[in-house]
């Protein structure tokens, strides 16, 4: 196969526009990742020069040329006979339910175990925009969170879903145990996330910078200590619930990286809610439900995932204990 090159002339309405931006209206599907690697990468010129910066802003007459590459092949990454909980599947997406513990892609020298490695064993035909490592992945939860996560089998549908994701038009509603519970029975997190200086793993809250993320929660059960919720995302940002209910003085039942996991073994005033957490051994998030618009056949579709045992364990220990 071969590049696919696309050329733009910016007219007077478009200067004072970001680079990656402008390429994110002016393709078709194309996640705005995706097309900050490929300026980083030299396949995106501006006047004929590259070495531009996604944030470069736009000129009057400014001449932008894009080359998209062919899929990578999928060569790399080893398929894995792993178990799949499929909820939909057609020739152009999968929709499952990824339990907790598994990774969405090999990283950090994990080439082993992950949902990469199990879809290549279940099916072929995936998408290669994500390219060896990421084929037909178009978003990712957590290694330790569950629930439901579309994967793209063609291009096409994998540059419609990357849209739907930037237009912030997928529904996306999780559940979560968190210590303490907000006062307020509904509200909105709307806090700017940034890469912590002090450590490389985590993300937090900033007043200026970063990225725009907004999270809207449900108190759905109070308890002594804790509560249950339900969590909608307005954003998608890495980390984005479970930094931002931190930030809020509630981080996630279970998450070691937020604070969330001694808190609530600290909190908890039963033998049975301590034992459940203990067991927990990830933070106490679930991916209930997806909603998006089929990219090829325009069908809305929804898809929902109990909570896994693991979580349901520590709702009951609060329920009946």
């Amino acid at each position: 196969m071969k590049d696919e090159t696309q050329v733009y002339h910016i007219q007077k309405d478009q200067r004072g526009t970001r680079l990656d931006r402008f390429l994110i209206d002016a393709t078709e599907g194309v996640s705005r990742t995706y097309l900050q690697r490929l300026i980083r990468d030299g396949d995106v010129t501006v006047n004929g020069e590259i070495g531009k910066q996604p944030s470069y802003v736009l000129r009057d007459g400014d001449r932008v040329c894009l080359t998209l590459p062919p899929p990578r092949p999928l060569d790399t990454a080893q398929p894995e006979r792993i178990p799949l909980d499929i909820l939909h599947e057609d020739r152009h997406l999968i929709v499952l339910n990824k339990p907790a513990g598994m990774l969405v892609h090999p990283a950090n020298g994990v080439n082993v175990g992950t949902l990469v490695n199990a879809l290549l064993s279940h099916c072929t035909d995936l998408s290669g925009i994500g390219g060896v490592e990421r084929p037909g992945i178009v978003h990712r939860l957590d290694k330790g969170t569950s629930g439901v996560l579309v994967v793209a089998k063609t291009d096409a549908v994998h540059r419609g879903l990357s849209a739907q994701f930037e237009r912030h038009s997928i529904a996306r509603q999780y559940v979560a145990v968190v210590c303490g519970a907000p006062t307020e029975t509904t509200g909105t997190i709307d806090a700017r996330i940034a890469r912590s200086r002090r450590d490389r793993r985590r993300m937090t809250t900033i007043k200026t910078g970063g990225r725009h993320a907004v999270t809207h929660y449900a108190v759905l059960e109070r308890y002594p200590q804790f509560a249950f919720v339900q969590l909608t995302l307005e954003t998608g940002r890495l980390h984005q619930i479970r930094v931002h209910l931190q930030g809020i003085g509630h981080p996630v039942v279970g998450d070691a990286v937020y604070g969330g996991e001694q808190r609530a073994l600290n909190d908890a005033d039963t033998p049975e809610l301590k034992q459940a957490i203990s067991q927990l051994k990830r933070q106490a998030l679930h991916a209930r439900l997806l909603g998006f618009e089929h990219p090829a056949t325009g069908e809305h579709l929804a898809f929902s995932a109990e909570i896994p045992e693991d979580m349901q364990r520590v709702v009951d220990a609060l329920r009946f204990f």
